[in-house]
Parts: structure tokens; C-alpha cells; sequence
């Protein structure tokens, strides 16, 4: 039933300026617009809504991934990242490299950092 329909993905946000200025000039996504709900941003052709969650009481961001991208280069995007002042996350037990990069089972290689509200974002190279 929905195998054809568009992908809207959802993030939530204490702050929308903080996350805009995140997503738009440090992540480099396409801003489309905003209201007192959200921010819509174009990320390779999927609606991303920055939800805002300011007003739930106890806001905690999730303990895993909540949203990923794929890169052709997982090195030179943890550099990229990196020089935009993204701190990659590391995980006790996870054989990461220097730069914070995991090879999975499968041979994917994945990197991990935190959003301004601290959800954890991950770029991967298949």
C-alpha cells in the first residue's frame, strides 16, 4: 500500500533556529520552509521535518540512530563533517578507526554524531 508513496522523515527539536542553522549551514540541506510545527527541509529528495517538540515535557533525544545518510566516501565526509566542527561519537565494544568510522559485518562503514538536541545521525558507505 505504501511501497509508492514519498518517505517523509521526522526529527525533533527543543530549538528550530539551533536546528536550522544545523541542518541548512552545517549539514548543507536544502531549507523549504518552516512554521510554528516544524522545519521542511529537502534531503536528497525526501521531505525531512524538524519537528518541534519544545513544549513535551522531559525531552529525551533516542539512544540509537534515528536518521542516516549514505555516502559514496565515509572517510571524506567524517573529514568534511569534521571540519564543520562535528564531533563523531564513539561506542564502547566497536572496533571504530581514528576517525570514528566502524566497518559492520557486511563491510558498510558507519559513522555516528549528535544533532544540537542530541539525536545520533549517521553517514554510510556501502
Amino acid at each position: 500500500m505504501l511501497g509508492n508513496a514519498d518517505l517523509i522523515a521526522f526529527v525533533p527539536t527543543c530549538d528550530l533556529q539551533r536546528s536550522r542553522r544545523f541542518y541548512e549551514q552545517t549539514l548543507g540541506l536544502e531549507f523549504v520552509s518552516e512554521d510554528p510545527f516544524a522545519l521542511v527541509f529537502n534531503a536528497g529528495g525526501v521531505m525531512l521535518r524538524i519537528a518541534n517538540v519544545s513544549n513535551v515535557t522531559d525531552f529525551k533525544p533516542a539512544g540509537f540512530t534515528i536518521l542516516g545518510w549514505r555516502v559514496a566516501s565515509a572517510e571524506s565526509t567524517v573529514r568534511a563533517l569534521g571540519e564543520k566542527g562535528i564531533k563523531f561519537e564513539r561506542f564502547p565494544g566497536m572496533q571504530q578507526n581514528p576517525l570514528g568510522i566502524w566497518q559492520s559485518p557486511s563491510g558498510a562503514h558507519i559513522a555516528w554524531f549528535k544533532d544540537p538536541d542530541g539525536n545520533i545521525l549517521s553517514i554510510t558507505q556501502i
